[in-house]
Formats: structure tokens, sequence, C-alpha cells
């Protein structure tokens, strides 16, 4: 893998990351909340990056602001940007890095999971008209606002996220969710509190500028959606809230696959490892494969 960091301002910098075929279609891998890119490889070479890169497609992967290889992390509370940040600054540098490698009318397709999906949305919603490349989005259990009533939503997400991760955060300056065991990664204060207002709101409005998302979907075509959820995930990435946020997106190409054994699948997958399991690439990665060949 090659990788480097951009310097989005001073002092701060992304990673991002690079394997497969280097004349192959590009594509973007976003992670979630309190987690960094690492949900899409391992250091054995396993997961969704390696996958896609052996099959032919030049994969990208990227650490967003505090996570992973990013400097500053999160724990400093050096990171003050927000989630407006991550759409409007950081995103739009990731997709013009790609342009330069690939060129300006290259093919790009977008993956993402869980809260990465949010984020990618939200950004082609405000750079559609710029963005035209971009060939199709893939979706694992992302979800923007939690619906469903479930034991694991009232302690993961209600008590320890919200209720003790909103006091932790106000006294340390940053979500510590590794301690807490939400996640893998710290989360910075800016991001932590603007994503938590979309999770509990009816609105997909930013907070900053009032930028309303589900009246600009109205109004932009989207690109073809694949959405994968795990019948295991019954709250961070429940299909019922999964689906929801695709109503809102709208997408006029759109196919929805819930994994389980019922719809023949070789697991009832949950929220990590619908992208971690070791049967993943020969059950539904080769589902997403012959879905991306198709919109190339």
């Amino acid at each position: 893998m090659s990788e480097k960091l951009i310097e989005i301002s001073p002092g701060e910098s992304i990673w991002l990351g690079r394997m497969g075929k280097q004349n192959g279609i590009p594509i973007l891998l976003v992670h979630g909340a309190i987690e960094n890119s690492r949900i899409f490889y391992s250091e054995k070479g396993k997961g969704l990056a390696p996958f896609l890169a052996e099959n032919g497609y030049d994969v990208f992967v990227t650490d967003l602001r505090g996570k992973g290889k990013s400097i500053p992390a999160a724990n400093s509370g050096k990171v003050k940007a927000g989630q407006y940040e991550l759409i409007t600054h950081d995103l739009p540098v990731l997709i013009n890095e790609i342009k330069k490698e690939k060129g300006e009318d290259c093919p790009v397709h977008l993956m993402a999971h869980s809260w990465g999906g949010v984020l990618i949305s939200s950004w082609y919603a405000r750079f559609a008209p710029e963005n035209q490349q971009i060939r199709s989005f893939t979706f694992f259990a992302c979800k923007r606002k939690i619906y469903v009533q479930h034991i694991k939503r009232w302690l993961m997400v209600d008590l320890v996220w919200t209720c003790i991760g909103s006091i932790a955060t106000r006294i340390k300056g940053y979500l510590p969710a590794k301690k807490l065991r939400l996640g893998a990664e710290d989360e910075p204060a800016g991001f932590f509190f603007e994503c938590n207002k979309w999770v509990y709101s009816d609105h997909w409005i930013d907070p900053r500028d009032q930028f309303n998302y589900k009246e600009r979907f109205k109004e932009i075509d989207f690109p073809p959606v694949l959405s994968l959820t795990g019948m295991d995930d019954h709250s961070l990435g429940n299909a019922y809230c999964v689906k929801r946020m695709l109503e809102e997106i709208n997408p006029a190409d759109l196919t929805h696959i819930d994994l389980g054994k019922a719809n023949g699948h070789m697991h009832n997958y949950g929220h990590i490892d619908i992208l971690t399991h070791a049967d993943a690439p020969s059950d539904h990665f080769q589902l997403v494969l012959n879905w991306l060949n198709q919109h190339n």
C-alpha cells in the first residue's frame, strides 16, 4: 500500500492510503464514527479494500480527522473541526486528490460504512454539479437517525453514547470512545456533538449554515446506490433505519439487500462483521463486485 498525509490546515493532515491497480477504476472507502480505515483492511491483507484491489480496482482508503494515521489525534484535544468541515472541506480535498491522480473525468465509486454514508451523501448533496463522474455509492449499514427501540439501542446509543458520552466529551474535550468501549477510535468533540444532533432529529439540516440536505436531495439526481444491512444488526445499522435514510436520499436506482441466512447468505451479519467476517469475500463481497462491474 502506498500512503500519504494531506495537509488540510496548519498542523492538521488526513491520511490517504492506496492499493490495487493504478490503471483501475478508483474507489474511495470512507469509515464511520468512532472507527478508522482499518474497518476496510487488516494487516494480513484481508477485508473489503484488498478484495476490491485484487479484483482490478484502484482503491483509496482514508482516516478522517483525528483518526488512525491522521494527525493530530482526537484525544490530543487539538482537533477543533466538526462534521461541517469533514463534509465541506475534507471530502472535497480527498476527491480532488483522486482527480489529480486519475484525471478530472475519471469515473469514481464511493463506499462507506455506518456514519460514513451520511458524510458522503451530505458531501454529494452540496457538490453534485461538479462531481458528475461519481458512478455509484455502496452503503454498508449506513443510517442517519435511529428509529428502532431495542435494548442494544438503549444501552449503546441512548445511555453510553449520548448520555455518558456527552458528559465525558465536555470534561475531556473529546469523546473517549476507546475507554468507554464504544469503538476503535476517540472522536473530536465538534464532530460528536454535530453528529449526535442528526441521530435524533427528523431534520437533516446542518447546524452551522442551515443547509437542508433533504430538500437538496429532491433537486438532484443521486447516483445508483447499493445498500447492505445485516440481519444481526439490531440498532446501529438496522434495516428499517437504513431504509428511512434511503427514502431521504431517494436514488432512482436502488438495490437493498438484507444479509442473513433467511435470504441465502452464509451468516446473519452484524454491524462490524458485515465488513470484517472471514466469509465476507466469498459471500456478499461477490455481490458488491458484480454490482460494481455493472455500474462502471
